[in-house]
């Protein structure tokens, strides 16, 4: 009997906020049920909170149209935020000089599977 899929998945790639900021938004919905996650990220005021919750639900999407999962029994499995390509801007200063900005990407992604409990 082949092993049914119990995991789906979604990735945001070089969104245009810093790692470190997505980051903090993540761990708050990591290894939470579905609702919960969307729930808490309604209420986060960080930056990263909307991008994440878009990705999340982009997740639950998947599971539901690709692996016919129930939306009600999924938790967020996994979710991590890699880095993505920097872009290199330069501000000017004093005396003719410049000092570098980093502009930091992410690649956001968010991993829901089904509840074995439920």
């Amino acid at each position: 009997m082949p092993e049914q899929i119990t995991s789906a998945r979604a990735i945001a790639k070089t969104v245009r906020i810093a790692p470190r900021k997505a980051r903090l938004v993540i761990d708050l919905i990591r290894g939470k049920s579905v609702a919960e996650a969307n729930a808490i990220l309604k209420f986060t005021p960080r930056s990263a909170s909307p991008i994440v919750a878009k990705v999340l639900n982009s997740a639950i999407a998947n599971a539901e149209n690709n692996f016919d999962l129930d939306a009600q029994s999924l938790v967020v499995s996994e979710a991590f935020v890699d880095e993505g390509p920097t872009l290199k801007r330069f501000r000017p200063r004093a005396k003719g000089s410049a000092s570098p900005i980093n502009k930091r990407t992410s690649h956001i992604t968010v991993v829901v599977s089904e509840n074995k409990e439920g």
